[in-house]
């Protein structure tokens, strides 16, 4: 089954045409690889709002199974995605973020300063990735693997 996947960049500067996206398109890549279908790409500025009807747009109209974000996830005070996340997702799932950070702190101690949260929405998995290319690319290689199953489970299709 060709499970459908969009992608949002997070980013004041990216918005406002200051900064090139390379993080967006690098994720839109390695999904696609794997067999996804990227039905959606965005770019919104790291305001709340934004990023809250994005979210719940493209899991309740779009019907995503797997959105991922990167961007936003750090300790500035514009980083905003993880808290988002955490507002619009009916379920945590903690063990994403986790083994993201198990597999970063390997590459950096610095990976322990990213705030990622992931969780479920309806029938749409969330995850948020870091935004810079590189570490959004690292991340998302530690558990792309591992995603066909988790909607395999969401869907009812047994473990």
């Amino acid at each position: 089954m060709a499970y459908k996947a969009v992608v949002i960049t997070v980013s004041d500067r990216c918005s406002r045409g200051e900064a090139t996206d390379t993080s967006g398109p690098a994720i839109v890549e390695m999904v696609t690889k794997e067999g996804y279908e990227v039905i959606h790409t965005e770019i919104v500025p790291d305001e709340k709002e934004r990023i809250r009807e994005v979210l719940i747009r493209c899991a309740d109209e779009m019907k995503a199974d797997l959105i991922f974000t990167t961007g936003g996830t750090g300790f500035s005070k514009r980083d905003v995605t993880p808290d988002v996340t955490k507002e619009v997702v009916e379920r945590e799932t903690p063990g994403i973020p986790e083994a993201m950070l198990f597999e970063s702190l390997k590459v950096t101690p610095r990976a322990m300063l990213s705030r990622m949260a992931a969780g479920i929405r309806g029938d749409s998995l969330i995850v948020n990735l870091p935004g810079s290319e590189k570490a959004a690319r690292e991340n998302l290689g530690a558990i792309l693997g591992t995603m066909e199953h988790a909607l395999h489970m969401m869907a009812g299709k047994g473990h």
